[in-house]
């Protein structure tokens, strides 16, 4: 006989959703913390190599020796390599004091540790990818694209009219959003497109072209419909930046920036801000990507403009390194050559 289901007191669900939210905010903290003594142990073990070496003149020699009685000593432990031991003394190097160790670059995994450690000499940027990595929460993969994609050098180098057309602190949220120039050498692609081809590339790679625009932006639609005055009129690109709170149009041009972008842009802009617009978001923001533009040029048909916007330039793959890298074709046929070389297990034997 099937037992009668009991009934659950009132507010049980509340109370279930919160403890499940208790117990993974926990796990987080436990993560965070084994992951923070990690680190202050790989530094202290850093620390110490480098002292030995000033005081005594540890030699490579000796590291190699340590590395494999630390080994041999507790084998259940993985990253008592020798690489992982130099990896360790840059770390110390770079970060003398433990407090920034603990409270800082302790919240950060060890790999990415290494990244900074490793491709970043210049202790100002150190810190601000560190910082920017912990806020956004990059993998390991997506530290090293920002970091040799040079974002620090990028960020909020855009011009625009921010400053007039959008009140404080927003304009400068806005200004730390955009870049110049945007890097698109993940598309493949040369210079010699249209502007369709480039749309149509950038919808096939999204995922690339969101992380490349930054935080917070979310799609909204391509080729976006608007119908003004009884004419249609299209937008190339329509995000949303949930940070910004605000609808960001991308208009995308394949020549040099012209002072009728902006007009166009504009009348974009002023439609948005009426027809999709809610009562609780920011105005909407203009990003015109061109292939190349002129500051003064920019500057001047910027200049007067209500509605807030941006022109930046974009980078594509440089004809000649396009031209070098093997066409699918080559790497089929070349797919095809290894497999015959290798033959199958029982040609081989």
């Amino acid at each position: 006989m099937q037992q009668p289901v009991a009934q659950l007191p009132s507010g049980h669900a509340e109370l279930l959703e919160g403890l499940k939210t208790r117990i993974r905010e926990a796990r987080v903290k436990a993560n965070l913390s084994v992951n923070r003594e990690l680190v202050l142990l790989y530094w202290e073990i850093g620390k110490v190599i480098l002292q030995r070496q000033s005081q005594e003149g540890w030699g490579t020699k000796i590291i190699e020796r340590l590395s494999q009685d630390l080994r041999q000593e507790f084998p259940d432990m993985k990253g008592f390599s020798r690489a992982n031991l130099f990896y360790m003394r840059a770390f110390a190097a770079v970060y003398p004091n433990q407090v920034i160790v603990q409270q800082v670059v302790g919240q950060l995994p060890w790999g990415h540790n290494v990244v900074l450690t490793t491709k970043l000499k210049d202790a100002t940027l150190r810190e601000w990818y560190t910082r920017a990595c912990i806020e956004h929460g990059w993998s390991r993969a997506v530290l090293v694209h920002q970091i040799e994609s040079n974002l620090y050098e990028r960020q909020g180098k855009t011009l625009t009219n921010f400053e007039q057309a959008l009140p404080a602190p927003h304009s400068d949220l806005a200004r730390e959003l955009v870049k110049d120039p945007y890097n698109l050498g993940f598309l493949g692609l040369t210079e010699d497109i249209s502007e369709r081809e480039l749309e149509r590339s950038l919808l096939n790679h999204l995922k690339e072209f969101l992380l490349e625009l930054g935080k917070g932006f979310a799609f909204a639609g391509s080729q976006y419909h608007l119908e003004v005055g009884g004419q249609d009129y299209y937008l190339d690109l329509l995000f949303y930046n949930i940070i910004l709170r605000a609808f960001v149009v991308i208009e995308l041009k394949v020549e040099a920036f012209k002072p009728e972008f902006a007009g166009k842009m504009n009348f974009y802009l002023n439609a948005v801000d009426e027809l999709l617009r809610h009562s609780d978001d920011q105005p909407p923001i203009g990003l015109i990507l061109c292939k190349e533009r002129n500051r003064v040029t920019v500057e001047f048909s910027l200049r007067g403009m209500d509605q807030p916007m941006g022109v930046s330039e974009y980078q594509l793959l440089p004809k000649d390194v396009r031209e070098a890298l093997p066409t699918p074709e080559q790497w089929e046929a070349e797919l095809e050559s290894l497999e015959i070389k290798e033959g199958t297990p029982e040609e081989q034997a």
